[in-house]
């Protein structure tokens, strides 16, 4: 009889998971998920699924070959999400099957998105799991005074991901090659995670386990750790590549990077906006972006405009290390722009510059010269200035235009009439 119960229990929980207990896919319910995710040191791949869901039934057997794989590394979990609708809610748990990587920060999980085969869960969870440890390595701050960085801006690299990721790109490389057990590496740590903070969307910062990842060091002549290796911004090849030769504290990594960005990159344009396009193109991206209104081409002729366009190429080329965006228009041509950044008030030229992810923007309400900017400009890459709201917490609608010919401008001319068939003799009577 008591077999019997066992046996029952054991089909009625059968129905009700898509793991068996033979599965290394461990069973997580509301009563363990703190004890065994959250308060371990393990790194947890966790599958939130529903027993009825046709795409949770085809990755049971790939995610069980991740779990074995991962067995002793990696701990892989399953939340029947239909059952213990508590948990999966608390995790903002929409549709199925999603899976979560706990891993550096529990209380905040890592989204999932791969392939759905066991290599890539696998792939997934040692990555995960080697970034808790560089994460260990350098979360602390250091004595020397590195500022707080996060690992995640730095980019995992591999033998099979190091051609996509790097070579087939335009962007900037510092690549570190690195062991796990060197004390150089882990000196380094911290200050490699904060550079690439401060680098990010400038310069993009990798680490490679060399140990590991031996094609790659082999290549590029790796024989101590660490080795970091500069790899320039535009088109590159596997010859594309020169050593670093900076300081290894996070100040000195990120002045050495600017300084080889100003060298491989022109300065931006200055662009006239001719529509949203334009607009959008030039500012949406950068930290921020230097909007000025100049007079009209018939208050300010061609000469007088290209004199205003020296300043800004100039200031453009000074603070192009800013990446910022630059752009301008002519008095009344997007009014939209003068009203939402109250330009023209102490009439033309004029100029704010808008950050554009805070919308949020500072008026120059000094000279528009030279000395003038670049003091505002200092001052504003400082912190220093006062910032306003952009009305309706939004680029305003801009009006489409011609773009300047670089000519002067030629008054509108007034339309000749022709009196000859009018007869000035003929005359109403009051």
């Amino acid at each position: 009889m008591e077999v019997l119960i066992a046996g029952l229990v054991l089909l009625i929980v059968g129905a009700n998971a898509l793991y068996p207990t033979s599965s290394d896919v461990v069973d997580l319910t509301p009563s363990n998920f703190d004890r065994l995710v959250l308060q371990s040191d393990n790194v947890w791949i966790v599958e939130f699924y529903a027993p009825w869901c046709g795409h949770c039934q085809q990755l049971v057997p790939e995610y069980g070959k991740a779990a074995t794989a991962l067995k002793g590394v990696v701990k892989v979990g399953g939340v029947n999400a239909d059952e213990h609708k508590s948990l999966a809610g608390k995790y903002g748990v929409r549709g199925f099957p999603t899976i979560k990587i706990f891993g550096a920060d529990k209380n905040k999980p890592d989204d999932y998105d791969g392939a759905r085969s066991a290599q890539a869960i696998v792939d997934a969870g040692l990555n995960a799991a080697k970034q808790k440890s560089y994460a260990a390595l350098g979360g602390k701050k250091s004595s020397s005074g590195s500022k707080s960085g996060d690992v995640k801006d730095v980019i995992e690299l591999t033998d099979s991901n190091f051609n996509k990721l790097v070579l087939d790109s335009d962007d900037m490389w510092l690549v570190e090659f690195y062991a796990p057990w060197c004390g150089h590496c882990k000196n380094l740590a911290p200050h490699w995670a904060s550079a690439a903070t401060e680098l990010k969307g400038k310069v993009k910062l990798g680490a490679l386990d060399a140990t590991v990842h031996t094609l790659k060091a082999s290549e590029y002549g790796v024989q101590g750790y660490p080795t970091i290796k500069f790899f320039a911004p535009g088109k590159k090849d596997s010859d594309s590549v020169a050593d670093y030769d900076g300081g290894r504290t996070s100040s000195d990594i990120v002045n050495w990077a600017l300084d080889k960005l100003a060298e491989n990159i022109p300065a931006p344009e200055v662009v006239q906006i001719l529509g949203e396009r334009s607009l959008k193109d030039a500012c949406e991206s950068k930290p921020l972006c230097v909007v000025s209104v100049l007079p009209h081409i018939l208050d300010c002729q061609a000469d007088c405009r290209n004199g205003y366009l020296k300043i800004l190429k100039a200031l453009a080329e000074k603070y192009k290390k800013k990446m910022w965006g630059w752009v301008w228009a002519e008095a009344g041509a997007q009014p939209n722009i003068e009203e939402a950044l109250e330009i023209g008030g102490f009439g033309y030229p004029a100029m704010a510059v808008v950050n554009v992810k805070k919308m949020k923007y500072s008026l120059l309400r000094g000279s528009f010269s030279q000395d003038g900017i670049s003091e505002f400009l200092r001052d504003l890459s400082y912190g220093r200035g006062g910032t306003a709201p952009l009305k309706g917490a939004q680029l305003p609608p801009i009006y489409e235009t011609e773009p300047w010919d670089g000519k002067d401008g030629e008054p509108p001319q007034e339309e000749d009439i022709d009196l000859s068939d009018v007869d000035l003799d003929d005359k109403d009577e009051l």
